[in-house]
Order: structure tokens, then sequence, then C-alpha cells
């Protein structure tokens, strides 16, 4: 059995959309689980694969024996060990092979809601009191909602200041927004389990890691500590965030054109924003 015979022959227009199809999924895949914990595993999955090619070809029958039994074991193993990365795989292709009618208008809600989560956050992070606030797009949370107190309130930055505040039984936990509306309060959500995460961020920031990573979802992170705001999407963290860089990056994710107003909100933290790819 030689390698050839794994390698179909390229001579008409359907092989080459066979061979390009199995490149781009290949391309996404890997630039899906790059800097991620899954890679060491899945350079040791190819080494088997490539031992077994070599026990084949070389007629090593105990080698070859052992390696087809190991075999039967690897799907149920890669789906327990790549779990959090396949979801993300799906979720990926999900949101960009959606049908137009099926996909939420982000967009619509302007400006005005999300400048309520930027003077909530400026306002935590001036008293130094801890918040995690998750913002709802495509894909839904209601499994976290459900975790957590139901409110189903209007949102405000009265409301959200309210909540944080340690006096209240709420403020633990994180704060899920949907749309116009805050979901939901003191809701529990999935640590992070990227070996890669600083350790500096703390179980609060991890948190917010962890719900990005399994959703499409985006954070807003004030320290307790520090008071520094941060703000996480997609698993990347961004931190040291003033003002008006929160504000950009809220609604450069929810597609709302950034527009310069002549009053802008008093910026509380003037440190420079700085990016932090985990893994």
């Amino acid at each position: 059995m030689q390698l050839n015979d794994y390698i179909p022959t390229i001579n008409t227009v359907r092989g080459v959309l066979d061979i390009g199809l199995v490149f781009i999924i290949v391309y996404v895949v890997l630039k899906l689980l790059r800097g991620t914990r899954a890679v060491p595993t899945v350079i040791g999955i190819v080494i088997l694969a490539l031992l077994y090619w070599f026990a084949v070809a070389q007629d090593l029958a105990t080698l070859e024996f052992v390696l087809r039994s190991a075999v039967l074991y690897i799907g149920v193993a890669i789906i327990v060990l790549f779990q959090t990365e396949i979801r993300q795989t799906l979720i990926y292709f999900g949101n960009r092979l959606r049908l137009p009618v099926l996909r939420r208008q982000r967009g619509g809600l302007g400006e005005t809601v999300y400048d309520e989560i930027v003077l909530a956050a400026t306002t935590l992070s001036s008293e130094k009191t801890g918040a995690l606030i998750v913002i709802e797009r495509d894909v839904g949370l209601r499994n976290f909602i459900d975790t957590g107190v139901s409110l189903d309130a209007k949102l405000s930055y009265d409301l959200l200041v309210t909540i944080f505040s340690p006096s209240t039984p709420l403020h633990d936990g994180a704060v899920v927004i949907q749309g116009e509306r805050i979901a939901a309060a003191s809701v529990f959500l999935p640590l992070t389990k990227n070996p890669g995460v600083s350790r500096e961020l703390g179980t609060r920031h991890r948190a917010a890691i962890g719900i990005t990573e399994g959703s499409d979802a985006i954070s807003v992170v004030v320290s307790e500590e520090t008071g520094l705001i941060t703000f996480v999407e997609g698993g990347l963290v961004k931190r040291h965030l003033d003002t008006n860089a929160l504000r950009a990056l809220l609604l450069g994710a929810m597609n709302i054109a950034v527009i310069q107003k002549k009053r802008e909100p008093t910026k509380t933290i003037t440190e420079t924003e700085t990016e932090i790819t985990l893994g």
C-alpha cells in the first residue's frame, strides 16, 4: 500500500474543487487551533498516523495490529479532548454560513445602550468595584442565564452600578445582557481551561475568557484589585482600557459605526491599551 493510493488524481475540475475544499477546511481548523492546548494533541495524533502508515508499508504486523486496535477509540478520545475546540469550530462555521434572514441584526440598538455599559464600567473602575458584564450576540446564552437570577430589566447605568455594589446580594457572578435588557444577574460562567492565561488574571477574568471561548459573546471586566477595565472577545484579552477605547471596542464588536460626540464620558483610566494573545 503506497502513499499515492490515498492521493486522488487531479485531472478534472471536480478533483480540483475536491482538493480545494479539503485545503480550506484544514486551513480554517488549524487557524482555530493555533495557540490552544489542542495543538500538542493534534501533533501526537499525526505522529501515530505516520507510525501506522510506516507499519503498514514495512509489514510490521504486531505494530499494525496494536495501532489498528487503538483507532477504534480515537474517535471518542477526540470528542472528549477537543470538545471546546469542536464547539468553537461549529460556531465559527455556523455564524458564517447562516442565512441572512436568520442572522440577528446586532447593530440596530444604536450607541446609547452601550454608552450605559461604558459609563457603568467607568464608575465601577473609579471605585475599584469588581464587575463582569457579558453581552450576547448571535449565539444564545440561555443555558447560562438559567444559572443566575432572572431580571429581564431595561439596561441602564443605575441598574448596572447597583447590581455590582458589594452590599447587594447579586454582585457575585456575571450580568448577561440580551439586546437592550439585562436578562440575568449573578450568573455563573465556565472558566477558561487555556494554560496560557496569565496568572495575574483572577477568577472573574477567567470566566470572561471562558464564556467567549464557548460562544461569540463579548465580556467587559472591571478588576476589583486594580480597577482596570478589560475587554474580551473570542478569548482575546485587551486590558488597560480607558473610556473611549472601551466604547470603540464595544461598538466595533456590535457592528456599530463609532461617531465622535461633542460630549464624551470623562476618562478615568489613561493607561495605553494593550493586547494579550493567549496560548
